[in-house]
């Protein structure tokens, strides 16, 4: 709930700033409020007791500001934070499953966009930037095997197709699809023991929203 309030506010915010200010910078600006599915990939190597990782898909409210250098070329930033279930799988520790509780990660994703405008109102775009991804909030489950666990952050490359499909000179209806690739190396403690395993994240980060552009 606070997660969709707080991006709830900040487009209210975006908007009202913008009212006298229109025709200043911000008639190149774009803001997308959406919700968006974030759909792990996820793959792991994981030390002394094998196995690989589960990962939970989840659906979270997202902001994405967007500045237009022209009618076809934008830079687009996409905020938003996702809180994840995540599992270790066919591992030679009891039935094979060590739950690893929780974790929150923070993944603001930066791309350069190509938009064709020749379509009337359907407007496709493809885009490719970089992405940094910061884990925090681990929450392990009480009575569990593993004692800690610590995330590193990550740093990689993230493509997007889509399209926004105008209503009006302001608003428009929005689709995009996005692959982000996440790298985090991983510590785990069962007692005295460390565990480390290498987890590939890569998810597909699928949004439906509703655009507004000054």
């Amino acid at each position: 709930m606070l997660r969709w309030s707080a991006a709830l506010v900040s487009a209210a915010a975006l908007m009202s700033f913008a009212a006298p200010a229109h025709a200043g910078v911000l008639d190149n600006v774009q803001i997308t409020l959406g919700v968006s599915g974030v759909l792990p990939n996820e793959s792991a190597d994981i030390s002394v007791i094998g196995g690989d990782v589960s990962i939970s898909d989840e659906y979270v409210p997202t902001l994405a500001i967007e500045y237009f250098f022209n009618d076809n070329v934008s830079l687009q930033l996409l905020c938003c934070a996702a809180r994840h279930d995540v599992r270790a799988i066919g591992t030679s520790v009891g039935s094979g499953t060590v739950d690893l509780g929780q974790i929150t990660h923070f993944p603001p994703t930066l791309t350069l966009k190509y938009h064709w405008t020749d379509w009337g109102n359907f407007q496709p775009y493809v885009g490719a930037g970089v992405n940094y991804t910061h884990f925090f909030d681990e929450e392990l489950p009480a009575g569990g095997v593993a004692t800690s666990i610590d995330y590193s952050d990550s740093f990689g490359p993230a493509l997007q197709a889509g399209f926004d499909y105008r209503l009006n000179e302001h608003w428009a209806l929005n689709f995009d699809v996005r692959h982000i690739w996440i790298n985090s190396d991983v510590t785990i403690y069962a007692g005295p023991t460390r565990i480390d395993a290498d987890a590939d994240i890569n998810p597909w980060v699928i949004t439906t929203g509703v655009a507004y552009r000054f």
